[in-house]
């Protein structure tokens, strides 16, 4: 029977739209985005990795063979490279846009440090979540740093997937996904330190590997309960939904406090995904009435891809030309993310579908789920 998992792409939508606003929340004075909650919605970008954990393996856990592990890549690559190819190219148009317009206009920075040909090159072949001497920040699209995680947690995964099933391990698999989630979280700790979730440029290939491997593990959680736990009664899940969700938003209102031990934060997307996976409780049914929270979720990787070029070049418009002061974002937030979202559903649909890998084999489309 097909899953839709409806609410997870929901959950989507709304968390790709609370890390605009974590970023909208740099250029504002205003309490309304300028809160703890807000200030620390980039954890969500974990969120992110394990939910797609968990839909990467609801559909590709049974890789056998190399045709099979190509045409997996395949899918992933035409769903997600595209658009960032494109806006990185014009990121690039920016910045030399920017040296024309500086013989004739004043321009408050010329030139980024962090955007050179070197970390191009890194953006452009998916390698900006690897520490790379010589680079220090995050670079040209910022966002992009978590699709370079993404790819190369899909690297990991198909390999694991061939091995698993070629050597006939399916019994040992959830051990084997636990166990590259340990070496991970080791690893992330050896390098660096800590268990932050904060790394992006360095070391967030790791960040992204656990929590992708948690979703794995949180869909065959999912699989193996699902029998028993769909036989009980909704009231329960009025529950479960109620406490896992103030639990995730409680708990990164005080993201200064904990972000030093990450897991806290894996642990607690991992029910929240499992609970709602379900769609059990009213929750999930208030969610599943909006359909502008269907669109969102469904316009989520263009809103997360596109959403840092388009707050930029809003900037330059309110803040350096027209003087709107920080405080104007107390309604100017709401304009930026309208003028996103517009935008979303435009590369959606002429970009992120127009690339879309078609499986000729099958007749079939890869997922449009991110």
């Amino acid at each position: 029977m097909k899953e839709r998992f409806a609410v997870l792409d929901i959950f989507r939508g709304i968390f790709s739209s609370l890390v605009v606003l974590f970023h909208l929340s740099a250029f504002s004075a205003t309490p309304i985005i300028n809160n703890e909650f807000i200030y620390n919605s980039d954890l969500f970008v974990d969120f992110f990795f394990v939910l797609s954990g968990f839909v990467i393996a609801y559909s590709y856990q049974f890789i056998k063979t190399g045709k099979e592990l190509t045409r997996f890549y395949k899918k992933r690559f035409f769903r997600l490279y595209p658009l960032h190819l494109i806006v990185l190219l014009i990121f690039v148009a920016i910045e030399f846009s920017k040296h024309a317009a500086s013989a004739h206009v004043h321009v408050n920075k010329t030139d980024n440090v962090s955007n050179n040909l070197y970390t191009f090159l890194t953006n452009l072949f998916l390698i900006n979540s690897v520490k790379l001497p010589g680079i220090n920040d995050v670079s040209w699209n910022i966002a992009s740093w978590s699709i370079s995680a993404e790819m190369i947690a899909y690297l990991v995964f198909g390999f694991t997937m061939l091995f698993i099933n070629r050597n006939s391990l399916t019994k040992l698999r959830v051990i084997i996904y636990l166990l590259i989630i340990i070496v991970s979280g080791i690893a992330l700790y050896l390098f660096t330190g800590s268990f932050r979730l904060n790394y992006a440029f360095d070391y967030g290939f790791l960040r992204g590997v656990m929590g992708f491997f948690i979703g794995v593990v949180c869909f065959s959680t999912f699989n193996y309960t699902k029998d028993y736990l769909r036989a009980l009664k909704n009231s329960l899940f009025n529950f479960l939904e109620i406490i896992s969700l103030a639990l995730t938003i409680g708990f990164v209102c005080y993201g200064a406090i904990y972000k030093n031990y990450g897991f806290i934060y894996e642990i607690l997307f991992f029910i929240t995904i499992l609970v709602f996976a379900f769609e059990k409780g009213w929750l999930s049914a208030l969610l599943k009435r909006s359909k502008f929270l269907h669109q969102t979720g469904k316009y989520s990787y263009s809103i997360y891809m596109i959403h840092t070029l388009i707050l930029s070049l809003f900037n330059v418009l309110f803040i350096r030309m027209l003087k709107f002061p920080p405080s104007a974002y107390a309604y100017l937030f709401i304009i930026n993310y309208a003028i996103i979202y517009l935008i979303s559903v435009w590369t959606f649909k002429h970009i992120e579908m127009r690339f879309n890998y078609s499986d000729k084999e099958s007749g079939k489309k890869g997922w449009w789920i991110w």
